[in-house]
């Protein structure tokens, strides 16, 4: 624990990844560290959010997520217009058709964001300029190689870089480019994840690693609970980087009706899919994804092409089926990991921390009781 304390100022190394400011702040005062992903934003509206952390995170520490893929399928620059004209007129259609199906009203133009996404680099590094503006004590970045940027402007204001790995030969690569954290996640993971287990993945990344430059690493991926955080870091984890359990938590930025469908999922509805992203991303499986998956769907788009899709059409979904529309909340999805099994209630973010605390307590107790 003291590793990531030093680091980064964290009281429990409890890494919350989340959308929501709420759930940032409420960690972070609970003893935990709240990571904001501040692709879901503007320049703008991230300035309007790290403030407001700032003014209600009682002085505690806190990170950032940027996400800057280091693969683009378009040429950086590019704009608003120019990637509009990479959208097929089918895969509109096919959008509109599936939500009008659904009982939502909507046209073509309704379906396709008009905003330069958040995920290409001339916009992480106006998010960038935000962010180090503030207090931040962590910056993350993932699908890739840290931008050198990201890494120098992180230097200069004396803020860790930690980065998202998915397999050992990720690791060796991020270490070489000079990250300081590394979170090492399981293909168990919601969001952009790999294909390799979280009980295989830290161990296989800490022994790689070690001969070339030892830095902490966060064990991600399924972990809903403090006694799967002290597995982790029996196996060397420094502590453990979470999202999937803070979003059923009344802080979240999801809506009541995808709380309550993740109460009701087991462990196996979640599907690793690129119908959101054009990536391969873990969500909760729903019709979205039957319909993106069958023999008459046209393929993914790349990234960000199809999120400029699915942005839009999620929003209108998210509104049908919180307004009642029970196909609209058959359509419902987000990203979330195999760990939704875990999920059996709505709580707080600050309940959620005192829990893990606890759980870990005991875990441990139970280890040295057991070495007795």
């Amino acid at each position: 624990m003291k590793v990531m304390r030093d680091l980064v100022g964290a009281e429990f190394p409890l890494f919350a990844f989340s959308h929501c400011r709420d759930v940032v702040a409420a960690v972070s005062r609970a003893g935990g560290f709240g990571v904001l992903g501040g692709s879901s934003f503007t320049p703008e509206s991230l300035e309007h959010e790290l403030s407001w952390i700032d003014d209600h995170v009682d002085g505690k520490p806190y990170g950032i997520d940027i996400l800057i893929p280091e693969h683009q399928p378009v040429e950086q620059g590019a704009t608003l217009d120019e990637l509009l004209a990479h959208i097929p007129e089918r895969h509109l259609d096919f959008t509109v058709n599936l939500l009008r199906e659904a009982g939502i009203a909507v046209t073509r133009d309704e379906v396709v964001t008009r905003d330069l996404p958040t995920t290409m680099p001339e916009v992480g590094e106006a998010l960038m300029d935000v962010a180090f503006r503030h207090p931040v004590r962590l910056i993350a970045n993932a699908l890739g190689i840290a931008p050198p940027s990201m890494i120098e402007r992180a230097r200069l204001h004396g803020v860790p870089v930690a980065a998202l790995v998915g397999a050992k030969e990720h690791a060796i690569r991020q270490i070489n480019a000079g990250i300081d954290v590394l979170v090492a996640q399981g293909g168990e993971a919601g969001g952009h994840c790999g294909e390799v287990s979280t009980l295989v993945l830290v161990p296989e990344v800490i022994k790689a690693i070690a001969p070339i430059r030892p830095v902490p690493v966060l064990a991600a991926g399924g972990i809903m609970t403090g006694s799967q955080m002290a597995a982790c870091m029996t196996m060397g984890a420094a502590g453990v980087w979470t999202g999937s359990v803070w979003l059923a938590s009344t802080d979240a930025e999801t809506p009541q009706a995808f709380r309550e469908k993740m109460v009701a999922a087991s462990s196996r509805d979640t599907i690793r899919s690129t119908s959101r992203t054009g990536k391969p991303s873990r969500q909760l499986r729903s019709a979205w994804h039957r319909a993106w998956h069958g023999v008459d769907a046209p393929a993914s788009l790349p990234m960000p092409m199809m999120a400029m899709i699915s942005v839009p059409a999620f929003r209108l979904i998210d509104k049908a089926a919180e307004a009642g529309n029970p196909q609209a909340l058959d359509l419902m999805s987000y990203w979330v990991g195999q760990g939704v099994g875990l999920v059996d209630s709505i709580r707080s973010a600050a309940s959620i921390v005192q829990d893990f605390k606890l759980e870990f307590a005991d875990a441990v107790g139970n280890l040295m009781s057991g070495l007795e």
